[in-house]
């Protein structure tokens, strides 16, 4: 067995581990990033990228038959399942490269395509290789989870990891569970022609904002996607192209096709952490804010450390290990300041706090701004009037924004640098914005922050008319 040395091992090479190889490696350190299945891992193969270019087929899908608000006669488009998934896999097969061992190689890292286990507190065997390192990365990410269900493992189900592989059009799409990936997927194959029904157990979209959320369901089921709520799926039986999902209260819905979309678990099996003595749990390795492992020498990102599942979050993790192993700086992670997106139409973010997460935490002094976006020009142009910005506010400074409407996964990036460097609402205000954009829906947000200081203030205005009166 071949033993190799180094300074920093790098187990997963998804979104997290690739940052942490390709910024340690270009800044002098060893680098051996290990990878058992395939490059890039969830996001760029089975993830964030093929969602997105799906949906962006489904978008075009629709277009063709929501013109009439602009005087476009619809069609109804033809749809080739087929040629939708070839511009997936084009899409993958262009990002791909980026994330390829090739290009890792050419950085400097020794790859190790393997999947790699602890043998010792600072040491892994992968295939036929045996790494001692001065600090380990665990960064293996996430899997879909798949619910013991009566009669699914029976049934030919699919998965994010498993669904862009299908090249026939599902005539009608059962989609277990209504969070983010379970409510793009919906959306997605019901403007490519599906029919689709959700089923989710409790509320579709419920860890965001339920006013907020109640907007994109609201235009889900008006471009006819059913979604089941408080409706627990308790068995499934039939064959392939003819299933049957048993609900709590008795109904039946039936399909040609099923979606399993209720979650992810994170992906620990076989590194035989116990050997490295590193603690871990059904949500992941147990890290301090600095996210360290109970093996000091051990630091998790991403998925593999708990918390917010999201490619971003990986990345940002990244740069927080990457100055503690790499540079010697001491560093923290917080979420405080972490933004998501569900990218259904309209698209739903958040970042910080929720306006009920925020009355909780901090009572009467919370502002709470509201900015609809059938006020803003450029939304009524596009014809997408419909939508909500919500700021909440404490002491002049945001400390959540959530928002439902075209573009919130763009317009939510400036709420997130707001909270992350301190800013006051002030400078959100004095921010010049291009006209028309829906950028200015977070200009006029933070103006009103400020409305009644200046416009209900009877000192002030006698302050102006005295300067009226007296100005030369």
């Amino acid at each position: 067995m071949q033993k190799i040395e180094t300074d920093i091992c790098v187990i997963g090479a998804g979104s997290g581990g690739l940052s942490v190889a390709a910024g340690a490696v270009q800044m002098g350190a060893r680098v051996v990033l290990i990878e058992g299945g395939k490059m890039g891992g969830d996001c760029l193969n089975s993830g964030c990228v093929p969602s997105k270019a799906l949906i962006a087929a489904a978008k075009a899908a629709h277009a063709m038959r929501s013109g009439v608000a602009f005087g476009i006669a619809p069609v109804e488009p033809q749809v080739d399942f087929a040629a939708v998934k070839d511009h997936v896999f084009k899409v993958i097969e262009t990002i791909a490269p980026v994330d390829s061992q090739e290009r890792f190689e050419g950085l400097g890292c020794t790859v190790i395509r393997a999947w790699a286990r602890f043998v010792g507190p600072d040491m892994v065997e992968a295939g036929d290789k045996r790494i001692k390192a001065r600090r380990f990365v665990i960064a293996t990410g996430s899997r879909p989870f798949v619910p013991p269900i009566p009669g699914l493992a029976d049934l030919p189900y699919y998965t994010n990891e498993t669904i862009f592989a299908l090249r026939e059009r599902p005539e009608h799409l059962i989609v277990i569970g209504g969070g983010p990936i379970g409510m793009e997927m919906a959306q997605a194959h019901r403007r490519l022609g599906c029919k689709v029904t959700v089923v989710e157990g409790a509320k579709a979209l419920g860890r965001g904002d339920p006013e907020l959320a109640a907007v994109v369901l609201e235009n889900l089921r008006g471009e006819g996607v059913e979604i089941l709520e408080n409706s627990p799926v308790t068995s499934v039986s039939g064959s392939a192209g003819a299933i049957d999902v048993g609900l709590g209260d008795g109904r039946t819905v039936s399909g040609s096709h099923l979606l399993v979309a209720v979650g992810r678990q994170v992906h620990l099996d076989g590194l035989n952490l116990e050997v490295a003595g590193v603690s871990y749990d059904r949500k992941g390795v147990k890290v301090d804010a600095s996210l360290r492992a109970s093996n000091r020498k051990v630091y998790a990102i991403g998925d593999a450390a708990g918390g917010l599942q999201f490619t971003h979050v990986a990345g940002y993790h990244a740069g927080v290990v990457i100055r503690q192993i790499v540079l010697g700086l001491p560093a923290k992670a917080t979420m405080r300041h972490i933004p998501w997106a569900t990218y259904t139409d309209p698209e739903l973010a958040q970042v910080g706090l929720t306006e009920a997460e925020a009355k909780k935490a901090h009572g009467e002094a919370l502002t709470v701004l509201r900015q609809e976006f059938r006020h803003n020009d450029r939304a009524l142009a596009e014809g997408k009037g419909k939508g909500l910005l919500k700021v909440m506010v404490v002491k002049g400074k945001p400390v959540g924004a959530s928002m439902a409407g075209p573009m919130a996964g763009e317009l939510i990036g400036l709420w997130a640098l707001a909270i992350s460097s301190g800013l006051k609402m002030g400078s959100i205000a004095g921010m010049v914005a291009p006209y028309p954009t829906m950028g200015e829906i977070s200009k006029r947000a933070a103006g009103a922050y400020f409305s009644p200081k200046l416009f209900d203030n009877p000192l002030l205005k006698r302050v102006v008319g005295l300067v009226q009166r007296y100005l030369p």
